[in-house]
């Protein structure tokens, strides 16, 4: 496979044109059939930080608890489902001295109304999500603990591995060379710096410049 720069634009990003599609091809993909949004705000959590200096906090991706997943029919509407599952967010308190406390946030239960199609027996729907938290406000510190407020945004997913046909352009070009992280040479700018006067100026000096 040869590199083609023309497909890259100033900043390396790849610029297609359309008619330039080469075929249709046949893939497989985890397809997105169904997604939903909802949001949970948690004002008072708090965490024991003992003695230490509290820094920041950061909160890894949400997840469904392993076994809380129940899906059931609802009379006399097709297509649809109903989904019950926990849904379950890490989070890190970190101190000043590099000190990591690890905890959850409360568990969200969830009970909800999904569309899922009609399908055969071994085709399988995925129930996926995805969560953004933040901290609210501004954490306090209290004695021997933190107390801080959550928000949290949610996104449902109900996911079907598919065949999609699709235009293509062929295979993916050559990517770009990668780029060197240089350190600033310090000594370099001050090299071209003007050669300071090392002296005070004499009355004379002074007077020429008024």
């Amino acid at each position: 496979m040869t590199h083609n720069s023309n497909l890259y634009d100033s900043d390396e990003k790849l610029v297609f044109d359309l008619n330039k599609i080469k075929e249709v091809d046949c893939v497989i993909v985890d397809k997105v059939y169904a997604q939903y949004q909802c949001r949970e705000c948690f004002t008072s959590i708090e965490a024991e930080i003992g003695t230490g200096t509290f820094s920041s906090i950061r909160f890894g991706p949400g997840f469904i608890v392993p076994d809380s997943l129940r899906i059931d029919n609802i009379p006399n509407k097709p297509n649809f489902k109903r989904a019950r599952f926990i849904v379950r967010i890490p989070y890190q308190v970190i101190l000043a001295d590099g000190t990591i406390i690890e905890d959850n946030l409360p568990d969200i239960f969830k009970d909800i109304i999904l569309f899922m199609p009609e399908a055969r027996d071994e085709f399988q729907f995925n129930i996926v999500i995805e969560t953004s938290s933040k901290v609210l406000g501004q954490p306090v510190v209290m004695d021997d603990r933190v107390v801080f407020a959550v928000g949290v945004f949610i996104i449902v997913k109900v996911v079907g591995r598919v065949q999609l046909l699709i235009p293509t352009f062929g295979f993916c070009p050559e990517p770009p060379p990668c780029q060197d992280f240089i350190q600033d040479d310090i000594c370099k700018d001050f090299d071209k710096h003007p050669f300071p006067v090392f002296f005070p100026l004499q009355y004379g000096d002074l007077l020429e410049d008024d």
